[in-house]
């Protein structure tokens, strides 16, 4: 048996064999490989805890915190490739207004209308109003694991899509301060994960579980959503 020494030492070899071959990956790579997660079992609620402050997940685990007739809304976590054929994903900063949410970062998406045919209907038609992608132009690869966001009543379900022949991107003014684009590397790198101290609605400064993208720091359900998808892609990259 090897030593904890020897142990630690092999595995920051194979972070960095890993990495490399990261960087090397272009989009095509990227979707024969994301493919594979299709019939993964989905890491859930212990992927969300990784990202969520303790008080959070003891008021969860306590039983706490309950829904009351949520209102459903629909994200799209969607990969493509930049102009060097590396892959990206896309998040937004959204606008301030009056909300829980003003100002923070998540995916495209948001609120189902009456109109739409299902949630996946939802996530599609939000993501082309803000972001102005066309909902043909996306492969859905599957599904996620609902978040529950308590501040809002909202409970949102992820899908993850691939936009292979990307046209520039179109923002909605009114709800779209912003794209933050970000590289498939950085995603996967576990340096980008860190905990700061935050205010949130329903805690005052507590430590809170983030990640560091693109300069912007991205944490709740984003980030609860973003922990699983990286979960997945760990298990196929």
């Amino acid at each position: 048996m090897g030593s904890p020494l020897q142990a630690a030492k092999n595995n920051s070899v194979n972070i960095v064999v890993k990495m490399i071959l990261l960087k090397a990956m272009n989009f095509d790579d990227f979707i024969i490989r994301s493919s594979k997660i299709k019939n993964l079992p989905l890491p859930g609620t212990a992927s969300h805890y990784k990202m969520a402050p303790l008080v959070r997940i003891k008021e969860l685990k306590a039983g706490y915190i309950k829904k009351k007739n949520p209102k459903k809304a629909g994200v799209l976590a969607l990969f493509y490739p930049n102009e060097n054929r590396a892959t990206n994903l896309l998040l937004i900063l959204r606008k301030r207004y009056q909300g829980v949410h003003s100002n923070q970062i998540g995916f495209p998406g948001g609120k189902s209308e009456a109109e739409d045919l299902d949630i996946l209907h939802t996530a599609l038609r939000e993501t082309h109003e803000e972001v102005g992608v066309p909902p043909q132009q996306v492969s859905i690869i599957r599904s996620l694991s609902e978040v529950y966001i308590p501040p809002s009543n909202f409970e949102v379900q992820p899908f993850i899509g691939l936009y292979e022949n990307p046209k520039p991107f179109v923002l909605q003014e009114s709800e779209v301060e912003s794209l933050v684009e970000v590289s498939l590397l950085d995603f996967m790198d576990d340096s980008r994960i860190f905990t700061q101290k935050l205010s949130t609605s329903y805690a005052e400064n507590i430590d809170v579980p983030a990640f560091k993208l693109s300069g912007y720091t991205v944490w709740g359900a984003t980030a609860m959503m973003l922990s699983e998808i990286k979960e997945l892609l760990k298990q196929v990259l």
